[in-house]
């Protein structure tokens, strides 16, 4: 699972929520699904975290003017 796009690990997400919402898996490959259905909602969590940083933002100049800039992102660990 480690080298699933974001789009690959949406889709998987989006199949195991069809599965579960069907009802007819027996609890423990319920459980087993949905445990591997948790994990992608986290690497797609990361996935989209990581595009929001590498995003420019929008800023105003002195003189009022938009540009663009990078996006200055600092762990919280360094703030």
């Amino acid at each position: 699972m480690t080298d699933l796009t974001f789009e690959d690990s949406l889709a998987r997400l989006e199949q195991i929520v069809s599965q579960l919402e069907t009802g007819n898996l027996p609890l423990e490959e319920s459980l087993k699904v949905f445990e591997e259905g948790v994990a992608l909602a986290r690497r797609c969590a990361r996935y989209l975290e990581e595009a929001e940083k590498r995003i420019e933002i929008l800023t105003k100049d002195e003189a009022g003017a938009l540009g663009t800039q990078p996006f200055a992102w600092k762990p919280e660990d360094e703030a």
